[in-house]
């Protein structure tokens, strides 16, 4: 199976080959990887072998048959049709094609039925999004849901390398190159992604419209506040669900359990919850701190972790490919 990583020296990247290196799914892989010409040549060792980044180019000639793209909105508009026009099943992460009526938005365990065969250009959903709707689905299912208030706690490795080094370097007392336009080390900038005229950042509109169309119901109404916070491990959410249908907490313990890819940790007796230390390098979706909320009919509170590097983009990536090879869609 060849398979082009497009992006491969970023922060997700070099995940998404971890993931692949880890998967049971692809058993020999060809590597195709590719990264920004200053990269071109450069040595990556992967299943024991050690590659050349190659140009886009030289990897859409080479025809894989996945092509994974992690390398912004800009490469992948240009690129992405390239490759899904020669029959290569192309993956998303950036924001480019995610709104797109004709592309599927996918989190394999919700909507993985919404791939198929036709379909050569998939849409990886952002981060937040994906651990979000992972929680939602199953008790959307049940009990039919009808406003989410969100606060997201959003790790550095979300913007990449150079956040990571500005928070080492202000946590070391040391000057350098900065991504944010305040400090990040002990504080909370409640500032992810852009700015829109109507206040809210580009984080949290992606909140609002992907969850309605990965879960096709543009009914719910969703707000969300997005909050970068001086974290390595992952995303931390605050999530409040309001109901159509009433619920009982056990129900809803035992529907979350019982989801594919979410590990309940709800036990405040023994402090046990999910924090973003113990997310790290793992693949599931985290959630404690479920309770009613006594002010609200039919509504929740829940407390949602994950590793944004991994189940919030590489590992839901390679997921989407294994969707294809498990179900013969090549």
């Amino acid at each position: 199976m060849k398979i082009a990583v497009i992006g491969v020296t970023g922060l997700v990247g070099r995940t998404v080959l971890k993931v692949l290196q880890e998967s049971n799914v692809f058993s020999h892989i060809e590597l195709i990887p590719v990264a920004s010409p200053a990269s071109t040549g450069r040595e990556i060792a992967f299943g024991g072998d050690v590659y050349h980044v190659v140009s886009m180019g030289d990897a859409l000639e080479a025809n894989p048959h996945f092509a994974i793209f992690s390398a912004g909105s800009s490469i992948s508009q240009e690129w992405a049709p390239r490759f899904a026009g020669e029959n290569i099943v192309v993956i998303d992460n950036s924001s480019a094609w995610r709104m797109d009526p004709g592309v599927p938005l996918v989190v394999p365990e919700v909507n993985g039925h919404a791939i198929t065969r036709k379909h050569r250009l998939v849409a990886n959903p952002n981060c937040s999004t994906i651990q979000m709707v992972m929680a939602l689905a199953p008790l959307h299912r049940k009990y039919t849901i009808r406003r989410v208030v969100v606060s997201t706690y959003q790790s550095v490795t979300g913007t990449g390398y150079k956040a990571v080094r500005q928070l080492e370097n202000e946590r070391k007392g040391e000057r350098g190159d900065r991504v944010y336009p305040h400090p990040i080390d002990l504080n909370l900038l409640p500032h992810a992604g852009d700015f829109d005229d109507n206040g809210y950042t580009s984080e949290e509109i992606k909140l609002l419209q992907e969850t309605q169309k990965i879960l096709n119901d543009n009914t719910i109404r969703i707000t969300a506040t997005a909050v970068r916070v001086p974290v390595l491990g992952g995303h931390s959410e605050s999530v409040n669900i309001a109901f159509e249908n009433d619920f009982n907490l056990t129900d809803v313990r035992d529907i979350l359990a019982q989801s594919k890819g979410i590990l309940v940790e709800d036990d405040f007796h023994a402090m046990r919850y999910p924090m973003p230390v113990n997310a790290r390098d793992r693949d599931e979706v985290f959630v404690g701190r479920i309770r009613r909320d006594f002010s609200n009919a039919n509504s929740l509170n829940m407390w949602i972790v994950s590793d944004n590097l991994r189940k919030g983009a590489a590992t839901n990536a390679v997921q989407i490919a294994e969707h294809y090879v498990i179900n013969k869609m090549m």
